[in-house]
């Protein structure tokens, strides 16, 4: 009995190592790239061996990329502004948006409001691709093409369903009665949802605000139609390494690496409201 106690141990053990290996082995992959020349990326067989180098960080700081046609300026710093930019300020108005109506769908019943709470939600089932050729021609209409603002309302599509009913859902589950006993107190309704409700949802506002950076920070196509080269984020400013000389695949590596790094700070710093808002309400007494 103890030997197949052992046995299963050791099976479970190189299964599970098996599992991380194969889904860290790609992130390994390309930060070890980020250090390679393309000469280097390209060769084949690939070495065990290869020779390291700054080159492509020094690049993507610097701003100048050298090339077989010669020198390329690049704007990753600048396509990185941006994402921090748009990102941010995307969740901060979702926040102000989402919040008082997440606030609003839990703690009211009204005629329509699962339908329009479910409309919000639909706008993040729908493929970016529906959506694409109206916005463009309405917000040339309005004057919100390649704008800032314009970028920030469009990215509501992402973060505001997703903050709108994830904080629903702890609103749902805090008990209405402390906030009622805190009015009956003497103080007013804001008070009591700034004081009480909000307080006791913090996890799943924070859980929600950081997911909603992550896909904010993520997304592609909107910014790449929507916006020129000024302003548009990372993810579509690493397009500008596909060069008439080839791709620069160190270079893409090397920015993929610094791309995630916000994203991976912040949730590392968030970890533990990460973890505590998304168990919030998982057990239930």
């Amino acid at each position: 009995m103890a030997q197949a106690d052992m046995l299963w141990r050791g099976l479970r053990g190189v299964a599970l190592t098996l599992v991380v290996v194969f889904f860290l082995f790609p992130i390994f992959w390309i930060v070890l790239m980020s250090f390679e020349t393309n000469e280097t990326v390209l060769q084949v067989p690939p070495t065990l061996t290869p020779h390291l180098t700054l080159q492509n960080y020094v690049a993507l700081l610097s701003g100048k990329l050298n090339t077989a046609t010669g020198i390329i300026n690049i704007t990753f710093l600048h396509n990185l502004w941006n994402s921090v930019l748009l990102s941010t300020c995307s969740v901060l108005v979702a926040l102000i948006l989402g919040v008082p109506a997440a606030y609003a769908f839990a703690r009211f019943r009204f005629r329509g409001g699962e339908d329009i709470a479910f409309t919000l939600l639909s706008f993040r089932f729908a493929p970016p691709l529906l959506v694409l050729l109206p916005l463009t021609l309405y917000f040339q209409d309005i004057g919100l093409s390649n704008t800032y603002v314009g970028l920030i309302w469009i990215y509501q599509l992402i973060c505001l369903p997703l903050i709108l009913w994830i904080v629903r859902g702890y609103f749902e589950d805090a008990s209405p009665d402390i906030e009622y006993a805190y009015r009956v107190d003497g103080h007013s309704w804001w008070k009591a949802f700034t004081k009480i409700a909000i307080p006791l949802a913090g996890p799943g506002i924070a859980a929600a605000a950081l997911l909603s950076f992550i896909f904010a920070w993520n997304n592609f196509v909107f910014a790449l139609v929507l916006a020129s080269a000024d302003k548009q984020p990372v993810t579509v400013g690493a397009l500008a390494f596909v060069t008439a000389s080839g791709i620069q695949y160190g270079i893409i590596a090397a920015a993929i690496v610094l791309s995630i790094l916000p994203t991976l700070a912040l949730a590392l710093y968030a970890q533990r409201w990460l973890v505590e808002g998304l168990s919030l309400g998982a057990v239930k007494g």
